[in-house]
């Protein structure tokens, strides 16, 4: 085979760095931007952003003026300045009653108490259930072998607070590294010492904590709750004897078989709805994220729908003055050279982020003027809407549109929703329009909560009412939605009136 060469022209897309630095910058949040542009500032010496010097002069100044002062001034200045800290930001509304420890006279001060039994709680804490458990068995006066107990049991709760290992195999975990000892004597653990230890976790706080199954939990809540009326005695009775007609929903054969009227049935099952099937909710730490919206949707008093972006999500960026001025030397320096490629960059990418914010802006106006519905009316109002119709209405890729709307949030008056919330499926109607998904999750919704709770509506007769209204959609699909909304099934809801 003979080598030579040929010329070939053709055509191809490359994507340059400055291309994959939008990208990169349209589709990420909020919290990750602002990671990104501290990152590129602490990287890039010619981009600040605006207003970093009027804040090191105001700085500045304050501090040159602290510094003709004597050093007594200087003191008497931060003591009252820390005083004034102190003052506002520790509120002592704290009650010891919302702890569980509840002081023996009605005007005694739990912390001035010498009751040692009373440990002082120190303020809202992260601990975990487990953490938690573990200090209250430390305050208890407990063998080292039952502190061993009680350490594995608290080990095997879960996170809702139930206990999830078997007695018996722990029993013979135990046996397998018998004997222990226990103040230089060998002691044998048997069943009967581990159910000891279980009955005094599930004395601790929360209520119910360290139950084997629901029932032991609702019954330990209801042993401990104050007052020993006649619906609390009934109650308790449901629990032990007619566990099973209770979580079926069985009323009939519940109130034939504790020869019980409708109204007493009524006053035990709110008791015992009162109670907490889940008690370890209640001390496991707050992993909760705060949203901080994007961009805003107002309503002007013309009745016209507004979109601006959330600015303190973008500071302002700019080139550095004193060294770009250095550039001007015209040399070829390795300096120059480093000031006048970082001056590139940064060029780069404010024209990135700007375009970053106008595609958002662009996008979410668009989505706020096909959802005006949804803003005016409620969910029932929203229309159908797939990424093709922003894209064709703004004139990019669909593929740009599902970088803006992920993990964007839009803020109204209705609530913060990510714009990803506005775009849903649709079914046909009988006119022969469309209607969205989250429409008909809104009409169905609206239904349950207006129905006859002695007679819930069935998937079938749900379908039969969206049907009547206009909108054809399959038993199906509706208990599909009815899923996705955590709603139970008709034999489920059924209540007591």
């Amino acid at each position: 085979m003979k080598q030579s060469l040929q010329l070939k022209i053709s055509q191809s897309l490359t994507m340059t760095p400055q291309l994959q630095q939008a990208i990169k910058l349209l589709q990420l949040s909020s919290l990750d931007l602002e990671s990104e542009i501290q990152e590129v500032l602490d990287s890039n010496p010619l981009l600040e952003s605006e207003g970093s010097t009027e804040d090191n002069r105001a700085e500045s100044e304050p501090a040159a003026e602290a510094g003709n002062n004597s050093g007594a001034d200087e003191v008497d200045t931060s003591e009252k300045i820390l005083g004034d800290k102190i003052d506002t930001e520790l509120a002592t509304d704290s009650q010891w009653e919302d702890w569980g420890y509840v002081s023996q006279g009605a005007g005694s001060n739990p912390g001035n108490s010498d009751d040692s039994s009373f440990p002082d709680y120190q303020g809202e804490t992260n601990d975990s259930l487990q953490q938690q458990l573990q200090w209250q068995i430390d305050m208890t006066n407990l063998s080292e072998v039952d502190k061993a107990i009680a350490t594995i049991l608290i080990d095997s709760i879960d996170e809702r607070g139930y206990m999830t290992a078997d007695l018996t195999e722990l029993l013979e975990l135990f046996a397998d590294n018998q004997p222990l000892a226990d103040s230089g004597a060998d002691q044998m653990i048997e069943l009967e010492e581990i159910e000891a230890v279980l009955h005094l976790l599930q004395s601790f706080e929360p209520a119910g904590i360290a139950a084997r199954n629901l029932q032991e939990c609702l019954l330990i809540q209801l042993k401990r709750a104050p007052g020993d009326g006649p619906d609390q005695q009934l109650a308790q009775r449901v629990l032990e004897e007619q566990f099973d007609y209770l979580s079926s929903r069985n009323y009939r054969q519940l109130m034939r078989a504790l020869a019980i009227n409708d109204a007493q049935l009524k006053c035990a099952v709110d008791i015992i709805q009162s109670l907490n099937p889940r008690p370890g909710n209640q001390i496991n730490p707050n992993t909760a994220q705060y949203i901080t919206p994007d961009v805003f949707a107002r309503k002007d008093s013309k009745g016209i729908w507004s979109v601006e972006l959330n600015n303190s999500c973008t500071p302002r960026l700019k080139i550095n003055g004193d060294y770009a001025a250095l550039i001007k030397r015209a040399d070829n320096s390795a300096q120059n050279q480093y000031l006048k490629n970082n001056l590139q960059d940064a060029k780069w990418f404010i024209k990135s982020l700007q375009s970053r914010n106008e595609t958002l802006l662009k996008v979410s106006a668009c989505i706020v003027d096909k959802q005006a519905g949804f803003l005016e009316y409620g969910e029932e109002a929203m229309k159908p809407l797939v990424l093709n119709d922003i894209a064709e209405e703004v004139e990019m890729h669909e593929s740009t549109i599902s970088r803006v709307t992920t993990q964007k949030f839009l803020h109204t008056p209705r609530g913060i929703f990510e714009l990803k919330y506005f775009f849903s499926s649709h079914v046909g109607t009988t006119s022969g329009g469309e209607c969205s998904s989250t429409a008909i999750r809104a009409v169905i919704k609206k239904l349950i909560a207006a129905e006859n709770q002695a007679k819930p509506l069935s998937d079938s007769k749900l379908a039969a009412l969206l049907k009547d209204q206009g909108i054809k959609v399959a038993r199906r699909t509706v208990a599909k939605y009815r899923e996705a909304m955590s709603i139970p099934p008709s034999n489920e809801r059924k209540k007591l009136i």
